[in-house]
């Protein structure tokens, strides 16, 4: 005697299907969302083989940003600084503390110290510090208070939309040149007066400077 079922189960394969679909859907724009480095980078925070905070050396004893990062206003990249600038001031601050011992290390046998990279961006985008440092782009604007981490931290997402957000509008964002390594620096303390004066300067700026918000895909993909 064969089996009697129910007529919603001739229902039951089409109903399979959309259940599928449906959470396939979910799980795809769920990852598509979350899992961009808006998400899954924006936080990131290793433990460094030398515990350096910026808080002290550059808030603190007012240390520029260019001491170290010598290379950011003439190169694509910004570099670390070798060993031996630290010990330019190392050599007789703190010289036998043993938490530098990996500096004095680096610095006497020419042993690249292993600091863990933070800031990335995925090889097929090209990102030219120099062109934005030179043109009145802070270091705060994508790597955030830098001078106020005692660990650094990565703060800003560094996305596609992160950027696009700057090239649309960079009058938004630009600032004196003299400026752009001072993080704390804004032109006013009144936010009112701060946002006017940021536009009209910033718009100044892209005029004078004649500043290409680039937008085609070639500009960051080559």
């Amino acid at each position: 005697m064969s089996a009697i079922f129910p007529k919603w189960t001739n229902r039951l394969p089409l109903m399979i299907i959309v259940g599928l679909v449906l959470v396939g859907t979910a799980v795809t724009a769920g990852v598509w969302y979350y899992f961009t480095p808006k998400y899954t980078y924006v936080g990131y925070q290793p433990v460094q083989p030398v515990a350096f905070s910026h808080a002290i050396h550059v808030d603190q004893l007012g240390m520029d940003c260019r001491y170290c990062h010598s290379g950011v206003e003439k190169s694509w990249f910004s570099n670390i600084p070798a060993a031996g600038t630290c010990m330019n001031c190392h050599s007789q601050v703190l010289k036998d503390d043993p938490r530098l011992a990996l500096v004095r290390d680096s610095a006497a046998t020419g042993r690249a110290i292993p600091w863990v990279q933070i800031h990335r961006t995925p090889e097929y985008v090209y990102f030219n510090h120099s062109v934005h440092v030179t043109r009145g782009i802070s270091c705060v604007s994508c790597h955030g208070q830098v001078n106020q981490m005692d660990e650094v931290y990565r703060a800003k997402p560094l996305s596609m939309s992160f950027c696009l957000e700057c090239h649309r509008n960079p009058a938004a964002f630009i600032r004196p040149v003299d400026k752009v390594t001072d993080l704390n620096w804004k032109w006013s303390d009144d936010p009112l007066q701060n946002a006017e004066m940021q536009k009209a300067n910033g718009e100044k700026f892209v005029h004078d400077w004649k500043v290409e918000s680039l937008q085609n895909c070639s500009a960051c993909h080559r």
